[in-house]
């Protein structure tokens, strides 16, 4: 490609997956402004290589900001360090190879999206990130309250400036947290209404590889038109996590934090634990080595369950909310889950 000969023609003889790297690094930038980075970055030791290839990432990083409405984030945490959510991971994982030139000769698509609508602090944010990093694409998130809330801008032109970045780097993830926030006003607000209508076109007919992960909390503030079939590839439901799934939550913070899980009773802890969130398990998690690390000693097992007693469960304030939220998506909504009562639940 273009891009490729000038990098290679400013940079000199490279090695190809270093040279591949940073077109990759480039993208969303002009050629221009593609061959300025690039001469930056290898400023300091006169070549393309691996620091030569984190300063491009870095200086695009840089020129992103120029776009109110859109950011770039680090997605360090694969799918591993999701706890649970069985079902939601197959569906990602068969669909990890459907963005390349063999999915398109087999006759398949590129996958369009997802729109997870769930409980608060059950990781539906932390899947957006992880989806980026399994797959290994840019993350950026689209903020729609910066969108809104720009005086550089009209709303429309930064949405629109929004995704034809998003495009020029696709193939990418497109992170949209909160999703009801943004439009709630879609159906009573003509500045909004306009520019969710646009929103909706360009997810309909938009042709570049850019995956969007959408999440929400409130289905009832969700304008009906994003609903429809068409929209995303798949509507999934994220419910608190079972007992199997709280052990493997526990146990993945125990990792994080440089414990052994086998050395704590997780079975025990999980079973004490429910319904709590998957926020509510791994802060239980710190809130027992504070107290482990302020009487200078290892955490325990009862240190855990301690803190958890004491956690009071976002479930106790909003339980009639959930069970409306349930309800709801018994019908209309594909359980993330593969645990066997989540199962029952939305047979």
């Amino acid at each position: 490609m273009a891009g490729q000969r000038k990098l290679a023609e400013k940079s000199g003889p490279v090695d190809p997956e270093l040279l591949d790297a940073a077109v990759r690094g480039a993208l969303g930038l002009s050629s221009g402004e593609a061959v300025r980075v690039l001469r930056r970055a290898c400023a300091a030791s006169g070549k393309l290589d691996a620091a030569a290839v984190a300063e491009i990432v870095r200086d695009k990083r840089r020129a992103l900001r120029r776009t109110p409405a859109l950011g770039f984030h680090d997605a360090e945490e694969g799918l591993g360090e999701v706890g649970g959510l069985g079902e939601l991971k197959r569906w990602l994982s068969e669909r990890r190879r459907a963005f390349g030139e063999e999915a398109r000769r087999f006759g398949l698509p590129s996958p369009r999206g997802l729109l997870l609508l769930g409980v608060q602090g059950c990781g539906k944010s932390l899947c957006a990130k992880a989806v980026a990093s399994e797959w290994q694409f840019p993350l950026l998130r689209l903020d729609l309250a910066a969108a809104f809330g720009s005086s550089l801008r009209s709303p429309e032109a930064a949405m629109r400036e929004a995704s034809q970045v998003a495009e020029s780097i696709a193939p990418a993830v497109l992170w949209i947290d909160e999703i009801e926030k943004g439009f709630a006003a879609a159906e009573t607000d003509a500045r909004s209404s306009r520019v969710f209508g646009s929103f909706l076109t360009w997810l309909a007919e938009k042709r570049a590889p850019v995956f969007v992960v959408a999440t929400a909390n409130d289905v009832t503030r969700l304008p009906p038109e994003l609903l429809r079939r068409g929209r995303f590839d798949e509507l999934f439901f994220v419910d608190l996590p079972s007992q199997r799934e709280r052990a493997e939550i526990l146990a993945i913070h125990l990792r994080k934090h440089h414990r052994d899980p086998l050395q704590f009773r997780l079975e025990e802890l999980a079973a004490s634990a429910e319904r709590l969130t998957g926020a509510e398990l791994e802060q239980a998690v710190v809130a027992a080595l504070h107290v482990a690390f302020a009487t200078e000693r290892e955490v325990t097992s009862d240190d855990i369950a301690n803190a958890l007693t004491q956690t009071v469960p976002l479930y106790e304030t909003y339980e009639e909310r959930i069970k409306e939220l349930r309800d709801w998506a018994r019908t209309r909504a594909r359980s993330a889950s593969l645990d066997s009562r989540m199962a029952d639940f939305f047979a």
